[in-house]
């Protein structure tokens, strides 16, 4: 198998604060690896090591067969960064902005006006080409951003929290759009705190908490590895829900009114557990059972490393 990036014990420190505590990672070619972690985990950190716009404390990396310390230029030829926000240009047009990306990573006047063309119709957005890209929707411009990352084919796609803000229509675009990136042999980095974003696309996922990778697999092999189904138990106060806490055990929710428990799905342990609850006088409002899921697993392996 070959990689596109390879990294091993990346450290960054500001101060007396551990941003990023020994990361080791691999990320094979054509694949798409999701990064999840909580804000402050050191995702963006990361991603700005490898995009070469930060320079790690200790460790190394190769991107695309290139050195991240030794060889920055040959790295920054081989990716594309696409951050949070749309780095578009409002006064200028979607065919504008393309055109001028093109001209400045040195294509030719009519090779940057034909493949401005090309991801215009690729991205859906030649209805758009000549408005100003101040009346684009939110979706239409992350889509924009995503065609100038792609106005020369990279080895390695960055992509920081890509969907923030959109709405369910414009991401599932977006997600079209990555898949379409990846069966095309790019490999892709993604960040993202949409867990269902990591599970749709992502071949791979490492968990990222307190600067260290705390868990890295496949999303099934994540969401096997809690054992059993979640079985959640609404109440209709928080000191109901406590009662039921200390009586099971489990965690609840940042609200305090919802208990989730691990269970091996049997009916068997469902009626046990309601009958626990009916034997104490404590009330459910509401019982209800499903497999586990990436916000399971992320709520597992970070309340753990909490602990």
């Amino acid at each position: 198998m070959t990689y596109t990036v390879q990294a091993r014990g990346l450290h960054k420190a500001y101060r007396e604060h551990t941003v990023l505590d020994g990361i080791d990672l691999d990320i094979a070619s054509g694949s798409i690896f999701g990064l999840l972690g909580p804000n402050g985990a050191g995702k963006t950190t990361l991603v700005r090591i490898l995009g070469t716009l930060l320079t790690p404390d200790s460790g190394s990396a190769t991107i695309a067969g290139h050195d991240l310390l030794d060889d920055p230029v040959s790295v920054r030829r081989s990716i594309a960064l696409t951050g949070q926000y749309a780095a578009v240009d409002d006064l200028l047009t979607g065919a504008e902005n393309l055109r001028l990306m093109a001209r400045l990573l040195r294509l030719s006047p009519r090779h940057a006006a034909l493949r401005s063309r090309e991801l215009l119709e690729q991205f859906d957005l030649t209805d758009a080409a000549d408005r100003r890209t101040s009346t684009y929707s939110g979706g239409m411009r992350r889509r924009l951003d995503l065609a100038i990352s792609m106005i020369v084919t990279p080895q390695l796609l960055v992509l920081d929290e890509p969907t923030t803000g959109l709405d369910p229509r414009s991401r599932e675009q977006v997600w079209s759009n990555v898949r379409r990136f990846a069966d095309e042999g790019v490999t892709v980095l993604l960040t993202t705190q949409y867990l269902e974003e990591a599970d749709r696309l992502a071949d791979r996922i490492a968990v990222l908490h307190g600067g260290r990778i705390v868990a890295e697999d496949t999303p099934s092999a994540l969401k096997d590895g809690l054992g059993g189904d979640r079985l959640t138990v609404d109440f209709a106060d928080g000191s109901t829900a406590s009662a039921a806490l200390a009586l099971l055990g489990g965690r609840l929710d940042p609200e305090g009114r919802r208990l989730e428990l691990t269970t091996d799905g049997s009916a068997r342990e469902l009626s046990l557990t309601l009958a626990r609850l009916d034997a104490a006088g404590i009330e459910p409002t509401r019982v209800s059972t499903h497999q586990p899921t990436l916000d399971d697993v992320f709520f597992t392996l970070t309340e753990k490393e909490l602990a």
